[in-house]
């Protein structure tokens, strides 16, 4: 179980630009903002991922782990790949069935990693 994950940026103003596409298709929207963080959630839900701007860029951590995105159906899948890389994002592994789900992996402008999957078989 987990209340929320946040991600590492170096640019809080290119970080925004490209979560905030992802979190509209997921239903997602702005639930905390300062000049520094942004998060966003599902309407009456707790914040779910935010990013975060690294004070100091020698200690980053950008580019550690992946947070697994989980969607409704592979078109959704689709739609958040092609919308991450049309924001800077960069793929790794495009869309397809993986043994079970389906799935893609990019990254973002900073390097965190995503999957976008949706369950296809259990």
């Amino acid at each position: 179980m987990h209340g929320f994950v946040t991600l590492d940026t170096q640019d809080i103003s290119r970080a925004v630009k490209f979560y905030e596409p992802l979190a509209r298709e997921l239903g997602a929207r702005r639930s905390v903002e300062a000049d520094d963080f942004v998060a966003w959630g599902l309407p009456g839900a707790p914040a779910s991922i935010s990013v975060a701007k690294q004070a100091d860029p020698r200690i980053s951590q950008c580019g550690a782990g992946m947070v697994a995105l989980q969607v409704d159906d592979p078109e959704q899948v689709e739609r958040l790949y092609e919308l991450a890389l049309a924001q800077g994002g960069r793929g790794e592994a495009e869309p397809c069935e993986r043994g079970g789900f389906y799935g893609a992996y990019f990254r973002d402008p900073d390097g965190n990693r995503l999957n976008a999957f949706c369950v296809s078989r259990h």
